[in-house]
C-alpha cells in the first residue's frame, strides 16, 4: 500500500509539471513566432517597437496560467503549508493528474496558436500601424481558450481532497 501512495504523490507532482512545463513550452514557441516577426517590422521601422512588444507579450501568458495551475495542485499537496505532504492515494494522485491536463495541453497549444496569430497582427501593422487593435483582438481570440483550459484544471483541482 505504501508503493501505490508513493506513486500517487508523483503523479501530482508529474501533473503540476506538466501543467508548467507545456504551458511554458507553448509560451516560448509563442513568443519566439512573434519575436521573429517582430524583429523585420523593426528593422524597418523602429518606432513601432511598443506595437510589436503588445503582440509578443500576448502569448507568455499561457506560461503563467500553467504556473498557477502549478503552484495550485502542489498547495493543495501541501508543499507549501510548511506541515509536510499530504498522504495521496493512486486514485487521487491520478485525479490530480488529469485535472492538471486541461492546461497542460490547453496551454500548450494555445499558446502557439496565439503566437501565430499575433505573428500575422505584426505583418499587419507593418503596412498599417493604425490597425493594431484589430490584430490585438485577434489574438486575444485565441487566449479565451487558454483561461478556459486555467478554468477547468483550477475547478476540477478545487474539487479533490
Amino acid at each position: 500500500m505504501e508503493l501505490f501512495g508513493a506513486c500517487g504523490t508523483a503523479l501530482v507532482f508529474l501533473g503540476a509539471s506538466l501543467a508548467v512545463f507545456l504551458s511554458c513550452v507553448g509560451s516560448a514557441k509563442g513568443v519566439g513566432l512573434v519575436g521573429s516577426a517582430a524583429t523585420g517590422v523593426l528593422a524597418e521601422d523602429p518606432n513601432k517597437f511598443s506595437q510589436v512588444l503588445i503582440l509578443q507579450i500576448l502569448p507568455g501568458t499561457q506560461g503563467l496560467y500553467g504556473l498557477v495551475i502549478w503552484f495550485f495542485a502542489l498547495m493543495k499537496l501541501g508543499l507549501f503549508g510548511g506541515t509536510g505532504l499530504i498522504d495521496v492515494t493512486f486514485e487521487q494522485g491520478m485525479t490530480f493528474f488529469v485535472a492538471c491536463l486541461p492546461m497542460a495541453f490547453g496551454g500548450l497549444f494555445s499558446a502557439i496558436a496565439q503566437g501565430k496569430c499575433a505573428a500575422a497582427a505584426v505583418n499587419l501593422i507593418a503596412k498599417r500601424s493604425e490597425e493594431l487593435s484589430k490584430g490585438i483582438i485577434m489574438a486575444i481570440m485565441v487566449e479565451f481558450y487558454a483561461i478556459l483550459s486555467l478554468l477547468a484544471s483550477f475547478l476540477m483541482l478545487n474539487g479533490i481532497l
